[in-house]
């Protein structure tokens, strides 16, 4: 065998220009100029011999065997075989995939493809199931891993790009994904609105039972039931009064059943109240109803009993007596007026004369009944023989027997003894009746008369203590006859109430309501206040006094310290000079005045004193602030206060009633006094509180030596063990009689 030596056949400088130009371009444009391994020489080494063989054929004739011709033909076959082996290997790489398309993206697709022709080109075999064979990335940056800079910018700006697609795509898949959730919170959403809707649907008219429209009802249902009270007994003892009328008889009575259905229609819908809040339910409203007692005595007011007018005929009413048991109505209807009307006293002397005159005509109807029934005539107890003409007329039967059981309730008049055992039972029954009557009419009739001249027994009360004191202290007739004048002044125009003592049984906002409806108007005329915060002027409203004045009578004078600021609510008031008679000005219904010395204002030049004379032309109604009141309003609102003291800062330097000095100056002398005596007071407090807390933790620590002192004789004496629960309890005595 010749030895073939390829160093001197291929010299470094051959080889070297055995690369053409093409694939030196071709291999900078696609990137791929890398550092060789020892395969690639070996592989690229072959390739270069072949194609330099391939040159010198023509030249050299020799055996294919020895020389370059069997080096040649042996490199052409391990070409061969690699080429077929990588051809063969790859050939399920070479499918498309669509998925793996989606993922890679049309550039990656581009350059793997590039990178797989190379490779079957240099015959570069690919390990099944390592890194390059399932992750054409990771391959993709292991072949480009020697690439120059610009083309690492350029991966990295398609690595970014798919990124960001990839981003995209996320993002497209979570709005459908949001678009589905809204789809369902959408049904959900219109699924509740369904059932709000349904809710709505399901909510029914309720009547309050506070309402206007529920008491004209209650007014409505009060007729048929007075209507059925009055005159089914009267119909039913006075056989005239029914057949006479029968017809309008008939078209009431079923008039007033069908209001009795409706009426049971309204109880059916009437709401009540379930921890404050008035219930819609129809089901909570229904059993409400129908578990009382009031539903069944409804029921048995409506059963037909009338029907029986098809077989007995029409002059039984009688038979409609169920009917009466809707008194219950009736009841509820006077109720109801009685919270009511304006004058309940009167209302209810009235409705008691009406109480007595129902039990006197049925005592009236029964009396005619039971004469009937014993005969009239018979003897002197019972109604008179009707054959008489003048005893046969129905006015003279019912005025008849309307009067004999006037007397007999009443006993106050002489009536015909009875006769028979059972007229004498009727008149006890009357007769107790009639004391029974008597003792509520006497009762109620003086309690109603005392509550009405309450009032004015009280007031008198006061004046007469009054006269009497005036009286023992020999005060002058002239100023007696000035304090009666002004008591009657009072009374005659009804300003004797105390709105403190009247409103004291209200809770705090409803009085607050009701002074700011009466004297927030007024206040909001004072300049000072017109600016301040409503919870400012809502406690200023609650702390006005009213106050009467009498003719003459001095407000306040010049020099005097103020303690109060007025504002006229009535009457008129003239600033005066010293001597009392000279008018400067006249002051009428919405002025003001002495806000400004309650203020206590720096610098002021009259400090908090009245600079003026005011006193009252006639009777005079006054609203009074006091400055304490002021001071304790304003201790909660501290802006405000500020405010206030600015207006009048303001108000003093437009009449030039301020000193500028003295109020730049420091702190009030007596403003630091109050401080230092509130602190004082503070901290005398919180001295008897820790004094307080010492003395408890000084008991509490001696208990607690006590105990300790305890266990350790019980320790000493027994050791470690545990004490019997007889040594225990012989031990205790022992124990008390050292304490």
């Amino acid at each position: 065998m010749a030895k073939i030596n390829t160093q001197r056949s291929y010299p470094g400088m051959h080889r070297l220009s055995v690369r053409t130009a093409d694939e030196d371009i071709e291999r900078i444009e696609n990137g791929y100029i890398r550092t060789h391994s020892l395969c690639e020489d070996a592989s690229s080494e072959l390739q270069r011999v072949i194609s330099v063989d391939g040159r010198h054929l023509s030249e050299s004739q020799t055996s294919s065997f020895t020389g370059r011709g069997a080096m040649a033909r042996l490199s052409r076959f391990v070409v061969s075989v690699r080429s077929w082996a990588t051809r063969h290997l790859h050939h399920e790489d070479q499918r498309p995939d669509s998925f793996l398309e989606r993922i890679r993206g049309p550039e990656l697709i581009e350059v793997s493809s590039r990178q797989s022709n190379i490779r079957s080109f240099l015959g570069i075999r690919e390990r099944p199931g390592g890194v390059n064979s399932q992750w054409p990335l990771a391959r993709f940056n292991v072949n480009y891993s020697n690439n120059t800079n610009e083309d690492k910018k350029e991966e990295k700006k398609e690595v970014k790009e798919e990124k960001k697609e990839e981003k995209k795509e996320e993002k497209k898949e979570e709005k459908k994904e949001e678009k589905k959730e809204e789809k369902k919170d959408d049904k959900k959403d219109d699924k509740k609105d369904d059932k709000k809707k349904e809710e709505k649907k399901k909510e029914i008219f309720v009547i309050d039972p506070s309402s206007n429209i529920y008491y004209n009802w209650l007014t409505i249902i009060a007729a048929p039931v007075f209507y059925n009270w009055c005159m089914l007994v009267c119909r039913a003892c006075f056989d005239e009064l029914q057949v006479d009328h029968i017809k309008l008889w008939l078209f009431l009575d079923y008039g007033s059943d069908i209001i009795y259905v409706l009426d049971m229609f309204v109880r059916f819908r009437t709401g009540f109240l379930e921890q404050g809040l008035l219930v819609r339910d129809e089901k909570k409203l229904r059993d409400n109803y129908t578990k009382t007692m009031q539903f069944r005595l409804d029921v048995l007011s409506l059963l037909p009993t009338d029907l029986a007018y098809l077989k007995l005929g029409f002059n039984y009413p009688e038979l409609r007596f169920n009917r009466l048991l809707r008194i219950a109505r009736l009841f509820e209807f006077f109720d109801r007026t009685e919270t009511r009307t304006n004058y309940p006293n009167m209302f209810r002397i009235g409705n008691l004369v009406l109480y007595i005159l129902i039990i006197i005509h049925w005592n009236a109807c029964i009396y005619f009944a039971i004469s009937k029934l014993i005969g009239f005539g018979t003897d002197s107890w019972v109604y008179p023989n009707v054959s008489i003409p003048e005893y046969g007329r129905l006015s003279r039967k019912y005025i008849y027997s309307l009067y004999w059981s006037t007397l007999t309730l009443t006993t106050i008049g002489e009536t015909p003894p009875p006769v028979k055992d059972e007229e004498y039972l009727f008149v006890v029954v009357d007769f107790l009746v009639g004391v029974l009557i008597f003792a509520t009419i006497v009762g109620n009739v003086g309690s109603m008369i005392s509550n009405m001249n309450a009032s004015r027994a009280e007031f008198q009360a006061k004046v007469d203590s009054i006269k009497q004191y005036m009286h023992f202290r020999k005060v002058t007739k002239d100023l007696e006859a000035r304090v009666i004048k002004w008591f009657d002044y009072l009374w005659t125009n009804k300003k004797t109430v105390d709105e403190k003592e009247v409103l004291k049984n209200l809770p705090d906002k409803l009085k607050a309501e009701i002074a700011i409806n009466v004297h927030l108007d007024t206040l909001k005329k004072v300049r000072i206040f017109q600016d301040c915060e409503a919870g400012l002027l809502i406690e200023l409203v609650l702390k006005l006094k009213p106050t009467v004045f009498s003719p003459g009578d001095y407000i306040c004078k010049k020099g005097d310290i103020g303690r109060e600021m007025y504002i006229i609510k009535e009457g008129k008031l003239a600033v005066v000079a010293d001597d009392g008679i000279t008018q400067f000005v006249v002051l009428s219904d919405g002025s003001y005045f002495g806000e400004i010395s309650i203020l206590n204002i720096k610098g002021s030049k009259s400090g908090n004193r009245r600079t003026a004379n005011i006193r009252s032309i006639g009777y005079s109604d006054l609203f009074c602030l006091s400055k304490d009141d002021l001071m304790e309003a304003l201790t909660e609102y501290p802006e405000a206060k500020k405010a206030l003291e600015e207006k009048g800062r303001q108000i003093l330097m437009k009449d030039n009633l301020i000193d500028e000095e003295a109020a730049k100056a420091g702190a009030d002398p007596k403003d630091l006094e109050e401080k230092v005596e509130r602190l004082e007071t503070a901290l005398d407090t919180l001295q008897t509180r820790f004094a307080r807390l010492l003395a408890e933790y000084t008991s509490s620590q001696q208990k607690v030596k006590q105990r300790l002192a305890r266990v350790e004789t019980r320790v000493k004496k027994y050791g470690s063990g545990t004490l019997s629960v007889g040594e225990a309890e012989a031990e205790k005595p022992e124990e008390e009689k050292k304490q």
